[in-house]
């Protein structure tokens, strides 16, 4: 073999070693930023109590949920946010069994507005809480402010759920078969999280997913609501104004 070939070889050994690296460096990249309409636990004013090491867990599926609450455009979110942190610790004051358990923090792990505006919650490392029946450990819980039986989610809700639940199985190597709802998980129990919201889990390939599965390859998905469900809710959470007195 000729020094030239040698060179060669050794060149082209070296470019290998440097590809297989540079594309073992990108495969440990994040494909999805965190969403930027981001409001963390402490910019809220967050006051947990602390969570029991027994409630650790490993994420492993992310679950949508409704508040079940109608919400009015009188309302505030940070204060709705606070209120049920407040209201979880008082519990056992509070409400009747079974559903007067402690609950130290926020029950989900995120909360969205109908401004699009994501809430940090219960840190992801621990597990949700649930007045229903279902194995808590590995939901990451996200839940959007409003009653989705009575009022339609608005876009940038929808938007936000999307962009944020693709982080969430980006950051947590989650498969986006194990993205569900309330409903799903905790069957015959519940119909959380509303049936206008629930809508775009349905079918063999739900469009929520298709959503995320955008999100993930880069893609900017194009979120259409659709029309108002045949019996269903009319009116977006953003033109619900509160009741006359």
């Amino acid at each position: 073999m000729t020094f030239s070939q040698v060179l060669y070889l050794a060149t082209l050994s070296t470019l290998l070693v440097e590809f297989s690296c540079s594309a073992a460096e990108a495969s440990d990249q994040p494909r999805v930023e965190k969403p930027a309409n981001f409001v963390s636990a402490e910019a809220w004013g967050s006051k947990p109590d602390a969570i029991g090491e027994e409630r650790r867990h490993t994420p492993k599926f992310v679950t949508l949920h409704h508040a079940g609450v109608l919400w009015t455009t009188d309302r505030d979110p940070v204060e709705f946010v606070r209120n049920m942190q407040a209201w979880g610790k008082r519990r056992p004051q509070i409400e009747q069994p079974p559903r007067n358990t402690y609950w130290p923090d926020l029950p989900y792990h995120f909360m969205i507005a109908p401004d699009g505006r994501i809430f940090e919650g219960r840190p992801v490392e621990f597990q949700p809480e649930s007045n229903t029946q279902y194995d808590l450990d590995g939901h990451i819980g996200v839940e959007l402010m409003g009653n989705f039986e009575l009022q339609r989610p608005s876009k940038e809700q929808v938007e936000s759920a999307v962009a944020l639940v693709a982080w969430i199985v980006d950051q947590h190597d989650i498969a986006v078969k194990d993205i569900s709802t309330h409903q799903r998980v905790a069957k015959g129990q519940t119909t959380c999280p509303g049936r206008d919201f629930a809508r775009y889990f349905e079918g063999n390939e739900p469009q929520f997913r298709k959503w995320v599965e955008q999100t993930l390859e880069g893609e900017e998905p194009s979120i259409d609501l659709g029309p108002p469900l045949k019996n269903g809710p009319t009116e977006l959470i953003t033109d619900t104004k509160p009741a006359k007195k």
